[in-house]
């Protein structure tokens, strides 16, 4: 044996004793998974309770972190951080992604879904019309829809009884960031201002808006009831939020865990409609007996009006949408 050949083999020795002394590490990454609700909204049970339910379904290979409450950013941060691969999945409102695939945002469009049930068959990732668009979202924003989460129906409240578009006619409201956000404000009579859901709560106290929209979860979670004397049950959207992912890091995976996410994510959102219809129930009374007024068709609310002007609005300022909200009310 000459030397070098002695050195390759002591070397290889020294290698393969390193092998067995050091443990191998584990193929499995913790994957990040981000949005922006808080503690105690359906949101974060939503996060949390999938993220667990996939680590079991993928026999514990499927590690997922949650970071609810803005950790990692508002939407756009979110959404540009799942795009570039540093967060590899979160959720937000499918308007979030319109900045890739405009006709996404329709799935939160006003007045769009006969109810819950029928909310979450649209927004399947297999459905047509988002599997259609969802092949769009991939090629052009490198992000994959792969699952949604069920709020329920979103309600105004304000500083002061709303009972018809003309009450918050050139009043500062507050708007989801979004376009479509803007253009609904526009449509229920006021002026919209962009705010970021972490910087609300002040927003409503120093009078930046005087009112904001959302679903009942997320007005007590929040402690809205803290700034807003009022609560007007419009019903004006369905909200549901898009669970998205970063399209190389969902590739990556090997396909059982690929599965199991995303038998975690179907069980879940159909479990979020349950939720939300029974804690909708509970949060009327709730948010009576933390002082604010409740406002219905009963107490003079003109849901009609607002359906009227809402839709008009929406309807100038995305008129490419009306094919698509027709197959979406066509789907049974």
């Amino acid at each position: 044996m000459t030397r070098m050949t002695r050195r390759a083999a002591l070397a290889t020795g020294t290698l393969a004793a390193a092998a067995l002394s050091f443990p191998r590490p584990s193929l499995a990454a913790t994957l990040r998974y981000a949005h922006v609700g808080s503690e105690g909204d359906v949101q974060t049970r939503f996060a949390t309770e999938f993220a667990a339910l996939a680590r079991q379904k993928s026999g514990n290979k499927t590690e997922i972190r949650v970071f609810p409450n803005s950790q990692l950013g508002g939407v756009s941060e979110m959404v540009d951080g799942i795009q570039a691969g540093s967060i590899a999945a979160g959720h937000h409102e499918f308007a979030s992604l319109a900045k890739f695939v405009p006709e996404l945002g329709v799935f939160n469009a006003p007045y769009v879904y006969r109810d819950g049930a029928h909310a979450l068959r649209a927004t399947d990732p297999a459905s047509p019309v988002l599997a259609e668009l969802n092949e769009k979202l991939v090629r052009g924003g490198g992000l994959r829809i792969i699952g949604r989460l069920y709020r329920g129906p979103r309600h105004i409240t304000a500083k002061f009884p709303v009972r018809r578009p003309e009450d918050l006619r050139n009043r500062a409201f507050r708007a989801v960031p979004i376009d479509l956000w803007v253009s609904m404000v526009k449509g229920f009579g006021a002026v919209p201002t962009p705010v970021e859901v972490a910087e609300l709560p002040t927003a409503l106290m120093t009078g930046t808006v005087i009112g904001q929209e959302n679903p009942l979860t997320m007005i007590n979670a929040n402690r809205l009831y803290e700034v807003q004397s009022h609560v007007s049950l419009t019903g004006h959207m369905l909200s549901l939020l898009a669970v998205f992912a970063n399209e190389r890091t969902w590739q990556r995976l090997p396909a059982d865990e690929r599965e199991a996410i995303s038998a975690a994510l179907a069980e879940k959102a159909q479990e979020s409609l349950g939720w939300a219809e029974a804690a909708d129930q509970a949060l009327v009374a709730e948010l009576r007996g933390r002082g604010m007024t409740v406002i219905t068709e009963a107490e003079g609310l003109d849901k009609a009006a607002f359906r009227t002007a809402v839709q008009a609005q929406v309807k100038r300022d995305f008129p490419a949408w009306s094919p698509l909200i027709d197959r979406i009310g066509a789907i049974a």
